[in-house]
């Protein structure tokens, strides 16, 4: 499965239709303890992060990379992604230890691409 963190209803809405469209489970963490709930309770692989969410997505990021951090949630692949012109949310989100940093607009285009990855399902063909 994979969680995403994301205060705006279209990219949410975005993300949820994208992966239901490739049959990958995805679901909301709207707090840092719907997050821990979900560790909790299925095999979460891959967490998306809009750092729009402020403080919020930079700690649902340090969750997974703590130093007192399980070894099966640090092999939890982290994307976060926010407005180009964040240039410091986008630093903080790599030092705090998200896997990939992306634009929005990059994110956006390469959506599809993203959940498969995390997901580590391969892309489905149509032939």
């Amino acid at each position: 499965m994979i969680v995403y963190h994301c205060p705006d209803l279209l990219s949410a809405t975005r993300i949820k239709s994208t992966a239901d469209a490739l049959g990958i489970p995805c679901r909301p963490v709207r707090t840092l303890e719907m997050l821990r709930a979900r560790l909790a309770d299925c095999a979460v692989r891959g967490l998306i992060v809009d750092l729009e969410c402020g403080q919020t997505a930079i700690e649902c990021i340090a969750a997974l990379r703590g130093v007192d951090v399980a070894d099966a949630h640090r092999a939890i692949r982290i994307v976060a992604y926010g407005p180009h012109v964040e240039t410091e949310a986008l630093r903080i989100a790599a030092a705090t230890g998200a896997d990939a940093i992306l634009t929005r607009g990059a994110f956006v285009s390469r959506l599809p691409d993203i959940l498969n990855s995390l997901s580590g399902e391969q892309p489905r063909s149509d032939k």
